[in-house]
């Protein structure tokens, strides 16, 4: 048993997580994605999951990753097809984890679909949660976390 940790985050999940580094790029995706065949794909080479839905998986990732501040789109939704600027409610509960956890407004960027599943190829690694909702995909990008100045000491 850890101490402050999410319950969600699993051994799994945790290690992923842990061997990431600045830059890489984490998938959440729904039940419906193409998780399994991504995955193999992907660095981390299989499929994690996380049993909740979407907005509580990123709850769960983002209360241990930093996202990227040196880049515009360091968090995406999945666009709907053929309403890219639609916002479902899936994506602005998403979208108010990840203020959350950053503590202020955070743009929420968009990808179209296809070129998300080409992006979440060259992810580190596939979070599948058990969302139900369409369009239940994001794209998260590893930020960094500054040094601690009482390291060393």
């Amino acid at each position: 048993m850890l101490k402050n940790l999410d319950p969600m985050l699993n051994a799994d999940v945790l290690h992923a997580l842990r061997s990431m580094g600045h830059g890489d790029d984490v998938i959440v995706c729904d039940t419906n994605f193409p998780a399994d065949s991504v995955a193999r794909q992907t660095t981390y080479g299989k499929l994690l999951h996380i049993d909740a839905g979407a907005a509580r998986t990123v709850r769960a990732v983002l209360s241990v990753m930093p996202l990227d501040t040196f880049v515009e789109d360091a968090a995406l939704r999945m666009e709907v097809v053929g309403k890219p600027k639609e916002i479902l409610p899936v994506a602005q509960e998403v979208q108010a984890e990840i203020d959350r956890a950053e503590g202020k407004s955070w743009p929420l960027g968009s990808i179209e679909r296809f070129a998300f599943y080409e992006r979440a190829k060259k992810s580190y690694c596939v979070i599948q949660s058990a969302e139900r909702r369409f369009y239940g995909c994001f794209i998260f990008k590893m930020g960094v976390i500054a040094p601690d100045a009482k390291l060393g000491s």
